[in-house]
């Protein structure tokens, strides 16, 4: 009797929590915490010293932009294994008097000095990681500047003024930061320059220790007081250009002083009555768009989060995209981007019509047509205005090139070129390569909706596409659209010449139900489980009848959501 009456209550203790574990499958509570909600401003970034710096510029009075390039530097110092000024930009701004989206792309060139030649004669087959080769212009401070003097109000003194003092007094390194920054350290510490700046006393700094960076404060100062010359034309663009020449590399001064960022129009799908934006290429933000467009064909809310059904469809849309985007995605000034065939309806229509709902694909090809790590961060004020910024190194913490005294590191953004001869990516002097990171934002009827972004290289196009299936399809709020488990596939063709074999690796987060995984396993797809690479979210919400923003940062980083 006394088992029995033990094995009764050890049943009422479970049968709740089995019950809690299946409403959290069911995407109703996939939060990690309440999403933040303020009337004035809001700031989300990947680490809490930034999003501080983002709000205390909103009301000094501070607009959206100004607060996004002291987070942007702000985060240059505390997350330099994602970001810095040796690094390119993107934008997506909401302006609240025109009533209209901008695009920015601040994405810098390769060296005129380098050729295909180069690497033709010295046997290279793909550009390296790491070292001079993958050197491409930095495109950030150039892009912070075209930001501030279309839509900034405060001096950039006063805006980089928090990011100095925290390079001079020092701050303690957060947890995730900590781990990426050892692990990057490991590998980069053999250039010249980096273990001077990001390994005092001859390691990388732990959780908790506190970190100075006295030569970027000089290096932000003298572009605080410059301005953007002083680094594109000045003394910083000599300094780079001496020691890129001291180690073999081919930026030069020249390329730097010739460099400029470019304004484009974002471009658009409508999703089940919603517009979703992205910009152009040279980056890979359609291909978010392209997924979407596929998914619209079939009913998705129907199937349900988390299933078999849902998952597979996603992961056959993203592999029709991704073929497109290895074959087209590139510098439109050097090759002929058919983006708005891609992004049609129609076009999407036809690829749609390729899957088979019960199978995986072993590979597709890209559609025949007729042709000639990362920071993200957003930021909305008082007034309306809204900024979506990525800015990123490329992988962590760059190329591992550290300009002598300067403070930051030279990204290896070049990598992503393709050395197939015809390519539309293939390496030339002065062309912008492939880019990974994506701004996204969304209307609705016209008026701003959410802006947000999902870090993390090829994973961003899959991230952007399942946050906003999880908001309309899903029926989730912002903190859960960006914490729900992920999907990412790997494997297929790239921009750099690679192509998909046997249908490419399926990876889920911890948060599926098995019995959905046995059913994709049945389908054929190739299942991995991953604790890392699903990206990084943030997100502002506009909700118009109220009047009040809502912010959302994920648990995968250290970051923050805050208002005021």
């Amino acid at each position: 009797m006394k088992k029995l009456v033990l094995l009764i209550l050890l049943s009422s203790l479970i049968v709740p929590l089995k019950l809690f574990s299946q409403d959290r499958m069911t995407g109703l509570n996939f939060a990690t915490r309440s999403e933040v909600i303020a009337q004035h401003g809001m700031a989300c970034t990947s680490q809490p010293l930034a999003t501080q710096v983002a709000i205390d510029i909103l009301k000094k009075g501070g607009t959206a932009v100004d607060a996004a390039i002291a987070a942007n530097a702000m985060l240059g110092l505390v997350e330099p294994t994602g970001s810095g000024i040796g690094g390119d930009l993107f934008a997506i701004v909401w302006d609240a008097r025109s009533q209209k989206l901008y695009g920015l792309n601040a994405s810098g060139r390769s060296p005129n000095s380098l050729t295909l030649d180069y690497f033709k004669q010295k046997g290279i087959t793909h550009i390296p990681a790491f070292g001079p080769l993958p050197v491409s212009v930095p495109g950030c401070v150039d892009g912070w500047f075209e930001l501030h003097q279309k839509f900034g109000r405060l001096p950039m003194k006063q805006i980089l003024e928090p990011a100095i003092t925290y390079a001079r007094e020092g701050f303690p390194v957060s947890e995730l930061i900590a781990f990426y920054w050892q692990r990057n350290a490991q590998r980069l510490k053999q250039y010249e320059g980096f273990a001077d700046v990001f390994m005092p006393n001859g390691k990388a700094p732990s959780k908790g220790e506190i970190f100075k960076n006295p030569y970027l404060a000089n290096t932000y100062e003298l572009i605080a007081q410059k301005g953007r010359d002083e680094f594109y034309k000045g003394s910083i663009a000599r300094t780079i250009d001496e020691y890129m020449k001291r180690n073999g590399g081919f930026l030069s001064y020249e390329d730097l002083a010739e460099h400029k960022s470019e304004w484009v129009e974002p471009v658009s799908t409508n999703y089940r009555g919603y517009d979703v934006w992205e910009l152009p290429p040279n980056g890979q933000g359609i291909a978010t768009l392209q997924i979407l467009n596929i998914l619209e064909n079939f009913d998705v809310a129907s199937m349900g989060f988390g299933s078999a059904e849902y998952m597979h469809l996603f992961i056959e849309a993203k592999k029709l995209a991704f073929e497109d985007r290895a074959r087209y995605y590139a510098d439109p000034d050097f090759s002929d981007v058919p983006y708005m065939k891609l992004i049609s309806k129609d076009y999407a229509e036809e690829r749609a019509k390729l899957i088979d709902l019960n199978r995986a694909s072993r590979r597709y090809d890209a559609g025949e047509l007729q042709t000639g790590n990362t920071v993200y961060l957003t930021v909305a004020d008082k007034d309306g205005n809204m900024v979506s910024l990525i800015q990123s190194n490329y992988r962590g913490m760059g190329s591992g090139m550290t300009p002598t005294g300067l403070g930051f590191v030279l990204q290896d953004r070049g990598e992503l070129f393709s050395l197939e001869e015809g390519h539309p990516n293939v390496y030339e002097p002065g062309k912008r390569p492939f880019h990974t990171i994506i701004p996204g934002f969304i209307t609705k009827d016209g008026k701003p909706f959410v802006s947000f972004g999902v870090m993390g290289g090829g994973m961003q196009p899959q991230g952007h596409a399942q946050v906003i299936v999880n908001l309309i399809d899903f029926g989730m709020n912002l903190q859960e659209a960006g914490d729900a488990p992920r999907i990412r596939h790997d494997g297929s063709s790239e921009p750099t010449g690679e192509k998909m074999t046997n249908g490419g690796q399926v990876y889920l987060e911890s948060g599926f139900d098995y019995q959905e995984i046995r059913e994709l396993l049945k389908k054929g797809h190739k299942i991995g489980f991953s604790v890392g690479g699903y990206g990084g979210y943030q997100a502002i919400m506009y909700d118009a009848e109220n009047g009040v923003y809502y912010g959302a940062s994920e648990s995968r980083k250290d970051g923050q959501a805050a208002g005021y």
